[in-house]
C-alpha cells in the first residue's frame, strides 16, 4: 500500500464496495477513503493523481454499480455533513452538506415548516448526488428549489460556486452530467425553500391518491400538510420498493435504472409507424418543453420483460418495472440483462433506452 498524506490517515485498501451501494454489488476498492472535510477531498485528489490512480467519488451508493471484479483505483466517499438555514427574505435558504442523507435532509426540513421538498421523500442517497441528475419525483425536481451548488475542481482543486442557471438542468441531467462529467466534487448545495408553505400536489397519480384518502383535509400549511404529503409518498414508493428496505428483497436495486426517453415529434412519428407494424394501438405519453415523454417502465414490459421476470441471480421488480433486482447475483448478471432489455426496446420500437444508473468501468 502506498504511505497516504497525512490528511488522509484514514485511507484503507482492498475495502468490499457492495456494502456501500444499495444493490450490493461490487468487488474490493483497490484503495478507500471517507473524507470529512474540503482538506481531506484534496489530499484524495491529490493521491490519486500522484499515484496516476483511476478516481471514483462516492455518495450514497443508491446509483452505482460496480463491477464484480472490484476497482483498481481510489474510491472517495464524499461525507461532508452540517446544514443551516439562513433568511433569504421571502424564502428560507437551506445549506447542506453533500454527505448528509437525502431523505434525513428533507424530513429536518419538512419539520422546520419548509415547503419544496417533500414530495422527494425517501429517495435513497446524499445531498450532493441531487444536482447532478437533478433529482425528481412526484411532479417535483431539485432544479426548482437549488439556489447555488459549490464544489471542487478535480484540477486545480479551487472551491467554485454555480448559480442555479448555471448548473444547466435538464430533464434528469445537468452540466455535471454532461459536459462536466467528473469535473468536479460536490461539497454542498443550497436550497431556496418557502417557509410555511403549501405543497404543490403536479403530479397526477399522487392527487388522486391524496384526494381518495382525503389526507390533505384542514392539514394546516407547514410541517402539517407537508408531512401528510410525504407520507403519502412513501407509502406509493414502498408499494413500488422504491424505499430502501432490508425486508423488501425488490429494493436492492438502484431505484429506476433506466430514464424516460423524450422524442422530438419526428422521432414520436417514427414510433408511432413502430406501434401500427407491431399491432399496438397506443402507447402512453406526455408533452413536455423538451419533447414527448414515452414512459420507460411501458417499454420494457412491452418489450417482453415483464415485473418479477427473473434471468439467474438478477431480475426486475415485482413491483415496478424500471428497477433491476438483484437477488442474489453478480454485476456481469444485471448488466446481461440490462443490455438484453435496451436490445429489446431498440429492436421492436427503435428507442435507444438510457441508463439512470451509474455503471463504474
Amino acid at each position: 500500500m502506498i504511505a497516504p498524506p497525512e490528511k488522509l490517515a484514514e485511507l484503507k485498501a482492498e475495502v468490499p464496495l457492495a456494502e456501500y451501494t444499495t444493490i450490493r454489488l461490487g468487488g474490493n476498492a483497490r484503495y478507500f477513503v471517507s473524507c470529512r472535510t474540503i482538506d481531506e477531498i484534496r489530499a484524495a485528489l491529490d493521491f490519486a493523481a500522484d499515484g496516476n490512480l483511476p478516481l471514483q467519488i462516492l455518495g450514497g451508493g443508491s446509483n452505482v454499480i460496480f463491477p464484480d471484479e472490484g476497482f483498481s483505483g481510489l474510491i472517495l466517499k464524499v461525507d461532508l455533513k452540517g446544514v443551516r438555514f439562513e433568511d433569504g427574505g421571502d424564502h428560507i435558504h437551506v445549506y447542506a452538506g453533500a454527505g448528509e442523507v437525502w431523505d434525513d435532509f428533507v424530513k429536518l426540513c419538512i419539520e422546520r415548516d419548509l415547503a419544496g421538498l417533500e414530495c422527494l421523500s425517501g429517495i435513497p442517497g446524499s445531498v450532493g448526488a441531487t444536482p447532478i441528475q437533478n433529482v425528481g419525483a412526484y411532479g417535483q425536481e431539485v432544479k426548482d428549489t437549488i439556489l447555488l451548488v459549490r464544489a471542487i475542481d478535480r484540477k486545480s482543486l479551487e472551491l467554485v460556486e454555480f448559480s442555479s442557471s448555471e448548473c444547466e438542468f435538464g430533464y434528469r441531467k445537468s452540466r455535471f452530467k454532461s459536459k462536466d462529467k467528473n469535473a468536479f466534487v460536490m461539497v454542498e448545495v443550497a436550497y431556496r425553500l418557502k417557509e410555511f408553505g403549501k405543497p404543490e400536489i403536479k403530479y397526477a397519480e399522487l392527487r388522486e391518491y391524496i384526494k381518495s384518502q382525503k389526507s390533505l383535509e384542514n392539514k394546516k400549511a407547514g410541517m402539517e400538510a407537508l408531512e401528510s404529503v410525504r407520507d403519502t409518498v412513501l407509502t406509493l414508493r414502498r408499494k413500488k420498493s422504491m424505499v430502501v428496505d432490508s425486508n423488501d428483497p425488490n429494493s436492492r436495486s438502484v431505484g429506476s435504472f433506466f430514464v424516460n426517453p423524450i422524442l422530438s415529434e419526428k422521432e414520436h412519428e417514427k414510433f408511432l409507424d413502430r406501434l401500427k407494424a407491431n399491432q399496438i394501438e397506443r402507447a402512453p405519453s406526455f408533452k413536455s418543453t423538451a419533447g414527448i415523454k414515452i414512459p420507460a417502465a411501458w417499454l420494457v414490459e412491452n418489450s417482453g420483460f415483464h415485473k418479477g421476470y427473473r434471468k439467474s441471480g438478477v431480475g426486475i421488480s415485482s413491483n415496478h418495472a424500471l428497477a433491476l433486482v438483484n437477488y442474489s447475483g453478480t454485476a456481469d448478471e444485471l448488466l446481461s440483462l440490462a443490455a438484453d432489455i435496451e436490445n429489446a426496446v431498440s429492436d421492436k420500437f427503435g428507442i435507444k433506452l438510457e441508463r439512470e444508473a451509474v455503471v463504474v468501468q
